[in-house]
């Protein structure tokens, strides 16, 4: 799915999951976004929120790729965000950063 397809208020039973690590989430992301680093990801599974359709998205859509079958294989419906943060960016979607103007790292 690409970035501009995802509406702009997500759908009750929807999350936006951001498997990026730290550095980059903090550089800035998706307001409604999860943060959840792919490298802690199946040590914390339970942290995912209920929801019947899980976003993954990174910063080029490769990590989240990744991310997308594995869920999808262990029971989550999962869809990958095409080139990630990156076309998130790109397409003028709204981002935040605690550290001043947001930007992808």
């Amino acid at each position: 799915m690409q970035p501009e397809d995802i509406p702009a208020q997500l759908p009750e039973g929807s999350v936006l999951l951001d498997v990026r690590e730290d550095n980059e989430w903090q550089a800035g992301h998706a307001p409604e976004a999860v943060h959840l680093p792919m490298s802690e990801l199946v040590e914390r599974l339970d942290e995912i929120p209920e929801a019947d359709q899980v976003y993954v998205i990174c910063r080029s859509g490769g990590r989240s790729a990744k991310v997308t079958a594995y869920l999808n294989a262990n029971g989550w419906d999962a869809v990958n965000v095409e080139r990630g943060m990156n076309g998130w960016s790109a397409s003028g979607r709204p981002m935040v950063s605690d550290d001043g103007e947001p930007f992808v790292l």
